[in-house]
């Protein structure tokens, strides 16, 4: 008999408002709850989820459920989540590592660190959201108005004067040390223009720039990384890099400055662990990102990310996105998100 039963629950969460990047605008998120019971602890069960993003996630897949199945009842059958075999459904996994964390712990704090005990918050990054110029100025407004110290903005949809218009707006009222501007460009620069925007940029103090051209020229990223005078962190670059071999290569090859670690991804926990060890052997910075969770995938990122005592601002403000989000003790205050202990 197995010891642990898995039942798979799909779930479609609505935005508040339509969430905009370069590929789209969301509207709605459809996610994939796993609840696992174990046989000799039958007052217990642990949630996970599984959460691709479509046509970004190398395993949003047409037939996603009936592998999520297949992995469930592997780990029914063996009592383990070999990460090895599934390491190619980053989402998964991410999902069975956290339902049998929480079914190990029997509680949402799923690891002890001051994070977990409602003492520490993890300082988290304010984001705003691509739009028309007005739009972005307000989100600008009410994010620096709630207390943020660290803004992130997605740019790359509208008119890049128009961004840079708003971007000096913060700059005249908050210093760099104020204020630290990340942006985000999910690979919406041409190749031949990339470095003249990437030295635009530079003039406004900020942080860093993610994935400033798309994935895979990793000949052009390498050249921008190396002359670039805005740091360049890397997110898209790294989905589908699954062996370690393949890792250290990218980080050999790219050499960035920094890496964004989404575990629905970039390989589930386990996988995440692989690149920050890799990436600080290398003198490289990390932060880590939720990437459109409810609120038990952004829960369980951050309990995670916790252990790592991250001393950068984290990605982890999306779970106020939806209008049917699960309850979860957890809220921001001010730029940091609270766990609020039982």
């Amino acid at each position: 008999m197995n010891r642990y039963t898995v039942e798979i629950i799909p779930k479609v969460f609505h935005f508040k408002k339509p969430a905009g990047t370069s590929r789209g605008v969301y509207t709605e998120r459809k996610s994939w709850y796993v609840r696992m019971t174990d046989g000799n602890q039958p007052e217990r069960e642990g949630w996970g989820e599984c959460a691709p993003l479509p046509l970004l996630s190398c395993d949003d897949i047409p037939e996603y459920e009936d592998v999520l199945r297949l992995l469930c009842n592997d780990v029914c059958q063996t009592g383990v989540l070999n990460v090895e075999k599934w390491k190619r459904y980053p989402s998964m996994v991410f999902a069975l590592e956290t339902a049998l964390r929480h079914l190990e712990r029997g509680s949402y704090a799923l690891w002890d660190t001051p994070f977990s005990r409602g003492e520490e918050g993890i300082c988290i990054n304010g984001l705003i959201w691509m739009g028309d110029y007005a739009s972005m100025y307000e989100q600008i407004r009410n994010k620096i108005d709630a207390g943020y110290r660290c803004v992130k903005l997605k740019i790359g949809a509208i008119c890049f004067d128009e961004e840079l218009d708003l971007l000096r707006y913060i700059r005249k009222q908050f210093s760099a040390s104020e204020i630290e501007l990340r942006v985000d460009a999910n690979g919406a620069f041409a190749p031949n223009e990339a470095m003249e925007k990437l030295k635009r940029l530079s003039e406004l103090d900020l942080h860093s720039i993610e994935q400033p051209i798309r994935a895979g020229q990793w000949e052009v990223m390498s050249q921008l990384t190396a002359v670039s005078p805005l740091d360049i962190a890397l997110d898209e670059e790294l989905i589908g890099c699954h062996d370690l071999k393949d890792k250290e290569i990218l980080l050999e090859t790219i050499r960035p400055r920094y890496i964004v670690l989404k575990p629905s991804l970039h390989g589930g926990l386990s996988g995440c662990e692989e690149w920050i060890r890799m990436a600080e052997e290398r003198n490289v910075g990390w932060w880590v990102t939720s990437a459109l969770e409810s609120n038990v995938g952004l829960n369980a990122i951050a309990q995670w990310c916790a252990t790592w005592q991250p001393a950068l601002p984290q990605g982890l403000g999306t779970g106020q996105l939806f209008t049917d989000n699960v309850p979860m003790p957890i809220e921001i205050r001010k730029d940091a998100l609270w766990y609020v202990a039982e």
